[in-house]
């Protein structure tokens, strides 16, 4: 199998407390891969350490077999694009100029014209070219979302990652979302890995799920034999029906599973 992105022995501790533990995995091109588990599991951590916004104390993350850990910031940006939440309002800008900042890895601080057809592009690509002069701030948080995916496609990095790319969205928009994602990951021939609360998001549109419990993985692979009543009792310690739908399980949760309880 070729491999795009490998994870060995991913270990993160903050302030002594174990974040992620010993984490392996590997991921082929052109895969939208979803990391899904409890509040405090390490999915985000995770996503942080591959893109070296936090530094693992132990471990290497590999793209194409390059180890992301010995390259500089500005090398890493070509490699990778981060997606944060869509709870993040952080850019003064118009619409335009924040995905054009997707550019920086390639340009520097002035673009040239070539660099704005890029920017024209990825706002087609997904449909908010009539955006483009809109102030960023004022955007809804679904429309932020996605110019924060405009802004890592048009850095034309090999791996995105996405952590939660749908939270404090409604259904709507997180159909729209995912849909958009799962398209890039196809026309564009990317690699995708994203964290995810939804159980039921994950397996309709990921081609591969991690599950993770206290900084480890526990279960690995296809939705089908990831998301399983078994697996959520024993991660989520909630008792819940699987039931496949277009070839997908889909989740219903019934109730908690108390301490005590099998």
């Amino acid at each position: 199998m070729m491999i795009k992105l490998q994870a060995k022995d991913i270990t993160f501790s903050y302030n002594s407390h174990p974040i992620l533990d010993n984490v392996d995995f590997e991921i082929a091109p052109a895969r939208l891969v979803t990391i899904v588990g409890p509040n405090g599991s390490g999915k985000s951590t995770l996503i942080k350490c591959i893109d070296r916004i936090v530094s693992p104390q132990k471990g290497s993350i590999l793209i194409d077999r390059k180890d992301v850990t010995q390259m500089s910031r500005r090398d890493v940006a070509r490699y990778l694009s981060y997606v944060p939440q869509s709870s993040v309002r952080v850019f003064p800008t118009n619409v335009f100029d924040t995905i054009l900042m997707g550019r920086r890895p390639h340009i520097g601080w002035l673009g040239s014209d070539d660099d704005e057809a890029k920017v024209w592009d990825v706002l087609r690509l997904l449909n908010i070219e009539r955006l483009a002069m809109s102030n960023f701030n004022e955007l809804s948080g679904g429309q932020q979302q996605k110019v924060l995916i405009a802004r890592a496609l048009v850095q034309e990095a090999e791996v995105m990652l996405l952590d939660e790319p749908t939270s404090n969205l409604d259904i709507w928009h997180q159909l729209d979302v995912m849909n958009i994602i799962r398209d890039v990951v196809r026309k564009r021939e990317i690699t995708a890995l994203m964290a995810l609360h939804d159980l039921n998001l994950a397996s309709t549109f990921s081609d591969r799920i991690i599950m993770m419990k206290k900084g480890k993985i526990v279960a690995a692979g296809d939705p089908t034999s990831v998301i399983t009543a078994e697996n959520i009792a024993s991660v989520y310690r909630v008792q819940a029906a699987v039931r496949i739908m277009s070839d997908r399980p889909m989740i219903m949760p019934l109730q908690q599973i108390r301490e005590g309880r099998a």
